[in-house]
């Protein structure tokens, strides 16, 4: 098959409007998926945001009532994207977050409002849409996966489905109530449709009628099908087994490239390396920690939640400072865990920065700084710091779990003695393994060899787009080429 027209239906898109990686992976994919001769568009929500950068906007499809008021979709270009927008205010005109209000609690009527995501996706796919005529749908996460469910109920002719599960720890569950109301049949409220433990259960309506599932890498896909992993959906995850499978994410190595790099003050390159130190220079300055070359730097930047395990590294932070290491952290979320990082940056003045906010210029300075980039996961999908880290030459350390343990070679002494090292891992999560690969990574940097080539055989890995989205496409055309059919009988 040749060139393939792709609908993609994501809650949120970089650069337009970002919450975490699902963004930045819907707004990549469409770009390296055009080098596979595929067009992507992209069905987003007409939040402010995106309105605002939506480029001459034209009225592709009409609702004289849609979730409790007329609404439209939009097609246009935005920061180079192809894009469809639901432009529905009564739903999206909101400030702020796409999910939350501003006192920091989902919205009342997120069920609503992405079940019309949903539904809008869905009649897209159906083609009435002039000129557009999808080959294939591709949903991401809870937001977006009662499209495959609305497909399939709507009953005829369809083209195939594939979900990405981002993270399985975000479900969209809502009240059996909510089903009249978002337009699904009664009997779709059963163990084999939408029913999930009692609720509407969004993301599992997706693993249940998508004809392929997949997430942001192998272990993380099997990790989803254990008990231990599965967060409930499991037993699902293992029924559909056969067409489960793991695509690691990329980067866009342009927007990451430190030798072009405007937030970095002294860009570098693996033939430049010796350039590099100049930005951990600045970078200490920055975090206000001391002018000190000869400190191992370490550096982080995420959200602060249990799932990141930041509160691990909280307890082995006391160690990392005695043994005369520095950090620098930029990252916000729970209160309990900023008030701790706050606490530590003043006990440990000159040797703990820590910025609480969201700044992408200094996100960049960190990675092209830093010494070593920490990734104490409890779990993680894909990640997609590491990657940064590694085209950075910041050396990654990372728990052995999901994409992580895909994309770090572990600095053990046969990789060292091979050459092939680009990071340290270690597991389980906790304070004291932690604390055990820091102290791992300070012995490193007393070898300056071994630190260097480390450092470059991280930054020549390809952590690019080019090798998922040739998957992807793989992927694609064997799903375009047979007739889609029902994932599971309802």
């Amino acid at each position: 098959m040749s060139g393939m027209n792709i609908l993609s239906v994501a809650s949120e898109i970089y650069p337009l409007i970002k919450t975490g990686g699902l963004a930045d992976v819907a707004g990549a994919l469409p770009g390296a998926l055009a080098r596979e001769n595929m067009r992507v568009v992209t069905l987003v929500p007409g939040y402010p945001a995106v309105m605002a950068k939506l480029e001459k906007p034209t009225p592709a499809h009409r609702y004289d009532y849609f979730f409790g008021a007329p609404a439209q979709i939009l097609a246009g270009k935005g920061c180079g994207l192809d894009l469809f927008v639901l432009d529905a205010a009564h739903l999206f005109a909101r400030p702020g977050s796409p999910y939350l209000d501003p006192n920091g609690v989902d919205w009342a009527d997120n069920g609503l409002r992405f079940a019309a995501l949903a539904r809008a996706g869905a009649d897209v796919a159906k083609g009435p849409i002039p000129g557009f005529a999808p080959d294939l749908v591709h949903v991401h996460d809870w937001q977006a996966a009662l499209t495959p469910a609305y497909l399939h109920y709507d009953g005829g002719s369809r083209p195939a489905t594939i979900i990405t599960v981002h993270n399985l720890a975000f479900q969209g569950g809502f009240p059996p109530t909510i089903l009249g109301a978002i337009g699904l049949p009664g009997h779709a409220m059963n163990i084999d449709g939408v029913e999930y433990y009692g609720s509407v259960g969004y993301l599992k309506a997706g693993l249940q009628f998508a004809d392929r599932i997949t997430t942001v890498s192998p272990t993380y896909a099997r990790e989803i099908m254990t008990p231990e992993g599965g967060m409930g959906l499991d037993g699902l995850l293992r029924k559909r087994a056969d067409i489960v499978s793991g695509i690691l994410n990329g980067i866009d190595d342009e927007v990451w490239n430190p030798a072009t790099d405007i937030h970095l003050p002294q860009p570098f390159n693996s033939q430049r390396i010796d350039n590099r130190p100049r930005n951990k220079t600045i970078l200490q300055k920055r975090m206000d920690l001391a002018p000190r070359p000869d400190a191992p730097l370490f550096g982080l930047v995420s959200r602060l939640s249990w799932q990141k395990g930041v509160d691990l590294l909280l307890e082995a932070l006391p160690a990392l400072v005695a043994d005369g290491g520095q950090f620098a952290m930029l990252g916000s979320g729970e209160k309990a865990l900023e008030d701790g990082f706050a606490e530590a940056a003043r006990r440990h003045a000159g040797s703990v920065g820590c910025v609480f906010a969201y700044d992408e210029g200094l996100a960049h300075l960190i990675q092209g700084g830093a010494d070593f980039l920490l990734v104490p996961s409890r779990f993680e999908p894909c990640g997609l710091t590491q990657l940064c880290a590694l085209r950075y030459g910041a050396i990654p350390i990372v728990t052995r779990v999901g994409g992580l343990a895909d994309t770090v070679v572990d600095a053990n002494e046969a990789a060292l003695s091979a050459g092939v090292a680009t990071g340290l891992q270690f597991a389980p999560p906790n304070a004291v393994e932690l604390a055990h690969a820091i102290r791992r990574a300070k012995a490193l940097f007393q070898d300056d060899a071994a630190t260097r080539r480390t450092r470059l055989n991280g930054m020549r890995a390809d952590v690019s787009w080019r090798g998922p989205a040739k998957r992807y496409a793989q992927l694609y055309r064997e799903l375009a080429g047979a007739p889609a059919a029902a994932a599971a009988a309802a």
